[in-house]
């Protein structure tokens, strides 16, 4: 191979030779052979000439249809410059105005064949006229291509996506993975109340293939409009073409790479090098790499630790069952979410007088102006010039809140103090990157005396330190029935189920999982339910989730899905960081899903309002409630109502929960 390419190295450097000496036919003529160290050359006249052409044809079709209006141009004045010139134009009306009149004559010639039948006279004029016909043939022929073969261009060029996206006070997605759908199709909910909506996507895929995707999966934008772009996020060009600059906010995905979280810092840097835009939200893979990540992006950037994230809402899920779907009502815009609202009337209040206010509104805590917030807090805390965190159906409603009427039945009120929570027993099936975390916020969590038993066939559990739980790791086939049988799963308080990630491909993982989740349902058949453990299960694709029902499992968490809707609130407002930090820290304020019973005396249906000043006298503050009996209806939102109306009728069961924010 390398012979070869010396052979052609002398074979060109040899033509070259021969070209310089020659006698300038070539277009290279010597010019001096002793100015300067080397011997200086001059380009010919038609060497010059033949470049200048060949980059107009470069220009594309415009350059080409300029040059076939030229050759028409010459052909019809030589032509009727001959005919004029040897008078072989008969007494027709072709003679009719002179050279101007022989001129229209030869512009039909060559642009309509069928004109040429029509001629009569001479043989010489006919035969002449045939061949400006014939040569207008040729010319309209290539006309035809070129302006085909432009639309062609123009077609590719669109499909390629690389036209500038004229939008303003639109989102932009930057990156691709199965976290767009969720995103586009919370956004388009949330975009419900703006006028022409519009969501941009840019990502290195194609255009059309990326649209399809979306329109397959996202069916109904509710009239949000959404543009598609090829490029690399990292590639500053790429990214104007977005108008980012314009934009409401930016969401930055995790690529799907092998180092995802550099091309997200990357991204970022593409993002500020403008200077001054809408505020990002990005999501971070691994923590060691979050603190450079917010270095980079500064004040305009919120940037989500995804690992820590969903080993959060795992461990608070794990805990209780229906509180998955308590998270996704409040992250999601299909149904009541968090909102930052201002009231000066309270401002005189507290907290308590707050949470009592409104019908339709449910405050959950107080934001300062600093930005910072606290989520339930003591029930005398002064309102002051704090805004309230709230939760409701829309932002829309908060224009025109409407206060309670609705009487409190004290004598139903519950006073009995609360039980301390015992020491649990725990069961981890399975191990990934995220394992590591959710023992940590599980130790956090359990009392002392409590014990976590880790079971998995695949990776290097690396257990961090902890000081509540006793921590045992064995090996063992998680999708087994044999292992599981011998755990005796039963004895367990909570059993959570992780997808092994790490070693195999998405659906493969997802499968494991499935058969785990088959076993445990199996093995658990026959235990009464008030007795049986909380099995929460984590998948990676949001389409086995409904498969992962089928086994009875109390909560599943979807890390891409919960993600996204956790990112797509943060682009609509930023502020919401500080709530959603305090809601998944163990240290604030944690959801509970607590027995009915506690609160209120059994009997006839109480109102909502009652269950809100039972929870206030408690120190806690009422987010909604679970009916037991639809725990496993999606249709029903698994029974989990949150922020009723303060006059909605709870009928009191006794598996039924209160949705209550408290401190422990």
């Amino acid at each position: 191979m390398g012979r070869t390419g010396q052979q052609m190295r002398q074979r060109t450097a040899k033509a070259m030779s021969t070209r310089t000496t020659g006698d300038g036919a070539h277009g290279v003529v010597p010019r001096d052979r002793h100015r300067g160290r080397g011997r200086s050359t001059s380009v010919s006249r038609r060497a010059r000439l033949r470049y200048w052409f060949d980059g107009t044809m470069a220009r594309g079709t415009s350059a080409l249809v300029g040059w076939l209006a030229v050759v028409t141009v010459l052909l019809i004045v030589v032509f009727s410059i001959v005919v004029t010139v040897t008078g072989m134009q008969p007494g027709t009306e072709n003679a009719k105005g002179g050279f101007v009149g022989q001129l229209l004559a030869s512009f039909f010639h060559a642009l309509d064949p069928g004109t040429v039948a029509g001629d009569s006279g001479s043989w010489p004029f006919i035969v002449t006229m045939l061949l400006l016909t014939v040569a207008g043939l040729f010319v309209v022929s290539a006309l035809i291509g070129v302006i085909a073969t432009g639309i062609d261009d123009r077609l590719a060029q669109l499909r390629r996506g690389r036209s500038l996206v004229v939008e303003t006070d639109h989102t932009v997605v930057l990156g691709w993975s199965d976290a767009v759908f969720a995103i586009v199709r919370e956004l388009s909910v949330a975009n419900e109340s703006r006028r022409r909506p519009a969501v941009v996507v840019l990502a290195e895929r194609d255009k059309v293939e990326m649209e399809e995707s979306i329109r397959e999966k996202v069916p109904d934008l509710r009239g949000t409009r959404v543009v598609c772009r090829t490029g690399s996020p990292l590639d500053l060009g790429d990214l104007a073409l977005t108008h980012h600059t314009a934009a409401r906010s930016v969401i930055v995905l995790s690529p799907e790479t092998d180092d995802p979280d550099s091309e997200v810092v990357k991204t970022l840097l593409a993002l500020t090098h403008g200077g001054d835009g809408p505020h990002v939200v990005a999501e971070i893979q691994d923590p060691q790499n979050l603190e450079a990540a917010r270095l980079v992006a500064g004040e305009r950037a919120v940037v989500v630790d995804k690992r820590e994230t969903v080993a959060r809402l795992i461990v608070q899920t794990s805990r209780q069952s229906g509180a998955a779907a308590v998270y996704t009502e409040l992250f999601d815009f299909d149904g009541d979410e968090i909102y930052l609202h201002r009231d000066p009337s309270l401002a005189g209040a507290t907290y308590r007088d707050a949470v009592r206010a409104y019908e339709t509104v449910s405050v959950i805590g107080l934001a300062s102006p600093d930005g910072s917030v606290r989520l339930n807090p003591g029930q005398d805390e002064p309102v002051g010039d704090r805004e309230l965190v709230v939760v409701a159906e829309d932002d829309s409603v908060l224009a025109g809140l409407h206060r309670t009427t609705t009487e409190v039945e004290t004598a139903r009120i519950v006073t009995d103090p609360v039980a301390p929570e015992a020491a649990s027993r725990i069961l981890v099936l399975g191990w990934n990157e995220r394992a590591a975390v959710v023992v940590r916020e599980l130790d956090q969590y359990a009392q002392p005396g409590s014990s976590l038993d880790v079971v998995c066939d695949l990776g290097s559990p690396d257990v961090p330190e902890v000081s509540n739980l006793a921590v045992m790791v064995s090996h063992g086939r998680t999708s087994d029935r044999g292992t599981l049988a011998a755990l005796d799963v039963a004895s367990y308080h909570q059993v959570v189920v992780l997808c092994y990630s790490d070693d195999l491909p998405v659906q493969r993982a997802d499968a494991r999982t499935l058969v785990t989740l088959l076993h445990l349902r199996d093995l658990l058949a026959d235990v009464p339910v008030a007795d049986r453990p909380s099995v929460v299960s984590e998948m990676l694709d949001d389409r086995n989730r409904a498969l992962a029902q089928v086994a009875d499992v109390d909560d599943v968490i979807v890390s891409d899905e919960i993600l996204s809707l956790i990112l797509t609130q943060l682009s609509e407002d930023r502020r919401l960081e500080a709530v959603f930090a305090d809601l998944l820290d163990a240290d604030g304020a944690e959801i509970y899903l607590r027995p009915v019973g506690a609160y209120v005396t059994p009997g006839e249906p109480v109102g909502y309002a009652t269950l809100v000043e039972a929870a206030a006298r408690r120190g806690e503050t009422a987010l909604g409630y679970r009916v037991a009996a639809d725990a496993h209806d999606p249709a029903a939102g698994y029974g989990v109502h949150v922020n009723p109306a303060k006059s909605t009728a709870f009928p009191v069961a006794a598996d039924d929960r209160v949705v209550v924010l408290a401190d422990d």
